[in-house]
């Protein structure tokens, strides 16, 4: 039996482990993870750039990754302790954003100001339970290639947004957003599409 299959079976050395690596009653990896640990399990591109006021909390479980000559702007929180991030090359993640795995954001895509992208829900069925207490659900969010997010956008677990789609400031995104569309609003509603055969962007009646 593998390693991990060993801890993973085993209740006490499993919540060693986790003691080990994050820091207790925090989402955050401890130093030595940081330093030692993820620099050789996460994949950082050629001329990728991660500022220096950036939460970066990763943990080598699951995946990190950030493409080539993409960058993650300064006082933005990435977190993959549930699901994967990954982002792909030429990408800019904004200033304050925050992302919480699972979540996948493709080739040049960019993230305006405090955008929230978060694959993470809160369990809250049981009423004699704290809802803190009560785990989490996961569902990945997808941004695709080519697309802009304008500032304050929330974009909700399950959630894949199409290829060159552009999502208006302030936005709540809880539906799918097709391929080369136009949306804004809370929930967000589809405005515009790209015509292929008349090669122009036409309104929606919504």
């Amino acid at each position: 039996m593998e390693l991990a299959a060993q801890i993973k079976s085993n209740k006490t050395i499993k919540a060693l482990a986790h003691w080990s690596i994050l820091i207790p009653n925090q989402a955050r990896p401890r130093l030595w993870i940081k330093w030692f640990v993820n620099p050789f399990v996460h994949k950082k591109g050629k001329g990728a750039c991660i500022r220096r006021r950036t939460r970066l909390d990763v943990v080598p479980w699951n995946k990190f990754n950030l493409g080539n000559q993409s960058t993650i702007e300064d006082f933005s929180a990435v977190n993959n302790g549930v699901g994967d991030v990954i982002i792909g090359d030429r990408t800019r993640i904004g200033l304050s954003n925050t992302i919480i795995g699972p979540v996948k954001v493709g080739n040049d895509v960019r993230l305006a100001q405090n955008v929230v992208l978060s694959g993470l829900n809160h369990n809250y069925t049981e009423i004699d339970s704290p809802i803190h207490a009560q785990g989490v659900s996961t569902s990945p969010i997808v941004i695709e290639d080519e697309t802009w997010i304008g500032a304050n956008v929330v974009v909700v677990p399950g959630v894949t947004i199409g290829k060159h789609a552009v999502i208006a400031a302030g936005s709540v995104v809880t539906k799918n957003i097709p391929d080369y569309s136009v949306a804004a609003g809370n929930p967000a509603r589809i405005l515009k599409q790209y015509d292929v055969e008349t090669k122009t962007w036409k309104k929606l009646n919504t």
